[in-house]
């Protein structure tokens, strides 16, 4: 038996199936409505950089908790991440400016 010295840079469908906990069917299905990056190697099949398994449990809590299908997670996820940076540009401004916050 050999051990790899080095991770390999990106998950194949079955290991990311297994370590985010859904079907492959599914991952293939969130990778086509683009809620999940990946690439195809050079024999077809998808690769997924290790990143995409946070961001697949990010849309697994947000399914669960919001109760919204799949399809309409991207609009979800794109308005979080939105406010998001609008949060931080507050703070960044209210840091710089000395302004008081409104809470």
């Amino acid at each position: 038996m050999t051990y790899p010295l080095v991770r390999p840079a990106h998950l194949d469908l079955e290991s990311f199936s297994r370590a985010t906990g859904l079907h492959p069917e599914l991952v293939r299905r969130l990778v086509a409505l683009g809620l999940i990056d990946a690439r195809t190697d050079s024999s077809g099949g998808l690769c997924f950089p290790p990143a995409q398994v946070v961001a697949a449990g990010r849309l697994q809590r947000l399914h669960a908790g919001l109760a919204v299908n799949y399809a309409s997670l991207g609009l979800v996820t794109d308005l979080l991440d939105r406010i998001a940076e609008l949060e931080a540009a507050l703070r960044s401004r209210t840091r710089t400016t000395g302004d008081r916050s409104w809470t």
